[in-house]
């Protein structure tokens, strides 16, 4: 249903942590405006997991409407609760969501079972197309390619964003999924080896700050053409590991601040990036001719 280029975005807020819708819109304008192929709105690097569910649900609407059918808009609405990640996504699909982005649950480390069930449940109550999310370094929990299969048979569970960066686990999921479903990578340093591979798209960070690139890259790398996609990547590589020197969004919030995007304001527990990175993040923006 999906491909290319599909930005992971932040949620831009004030210096005091309040939300700030007006430099939300203009994100949404400037993916527009680049070519971005698809905004993933409240996941992980848009700070779902401090964001009340008025506000996470409110973002969504937000994006949805400045959107204005330009361009396809996938909900985050993952919880490590069943019943709150049925109450988002129900959310996501009244707001006029594409689809939504459903991450493991977190922290109760589920069985594999344990996941087929909360994922089947959220799929059997709400119509709206579904992509799993895996990120065993984040989650403390890692759903197998065999679960992945298993959830495959359900008619609106569309893809799975793969974030371990791991080739040989994304040949095995699309060798057990074949057609089924789509997979996106997680990962943006390895997205271009998993695209060639078969995958449909990248799910990606580095887009917030490097949109038209990333765009072309992932473009490239569905055509086939290697040499291409690894030209513009190589332009890219250091943004695909720099933007992880702290914890995500933390250097992508900095970043787009530098750029003059959006405020300086993340929420606590999340802090403003360590000083000690600014120069070698400068670097890395300029290497990709973003700044």
């Amino acid at each position: 249903m999906f491909q290319g280029s599909m930005v992971a975005m932040v949620t831009p807020m004030h210096e005091d942590g309040s939300l700030d819708e007006a430099s939300l819109r203009k994100l949404v304008d400037f993916h527009v405006e680049q070519g971005t192929d698809a905004i993933v709105a409240v996941g992980t690097t848009g700070e779902s997991a401090t964001l009340d569910e008025h506000e996470h649900c409110g973002v969504i609407r937000q994006v949805v409407e400045q959107s204005a059918g330009r361009i396809p808009i996938i909900a985050g609405t993952g919880a490590n609760s069943t019943t709150e990640a049925i109450t988002l996504t129900r959310c996501a699909m009244e707001a006029g969501a594409d689809a939504c982005l459903l991450v493991t649950p977190y922290y109760n480390k589920p069985t594999q079972e344990g996941l087929f069930l909360h994922f089947k449940a959220v799929a059997d109550a709400v119509a709206i197309p579904q992509i799993l999310y895996n990120v065993p370094g984040r989650t403390a929990v890692d759903m197998l390619p065999k679960t992945v299969a298993r959830l495959a048979e359900i008619s609106n569970i569309v893809g799975i964003k793969e974030a371990t960066g791991d080739l040989a686990r994304a040949r095995e999921i699309l060798d057990r999924c074949g057609d089924k479903i789509d997979l996106y990578s997680g990962d943006d340093a390895t997205a271009m080896e998993c695209i060639l591979l078969g995958g449909k798209g990248d799910i990606s960070v580095t887009a917030n700050v490097a949109p038209a690139m990333m765009h072309e890259m992932c473009q490239a790398a569905l055509a086939g053409d290697r040499e291409k996609a690894t030209t513009i990547n190589t332009k890219l590589d250091a943004l695909h590991h720099d933007l992880f020197v702290e914890a995500n969004p933390i250097p992508v919030k900095w970043a787009l601040y530098e750029m003059g995007m959006i405020s300086s304001g993340i929420r606590l527990p999340m802090t403003v990036l360590s000083a000690q990175y600014h120069d070698r993040l400068r670097q890395a923006l300029g290497t990709a001719g973003v700044l």
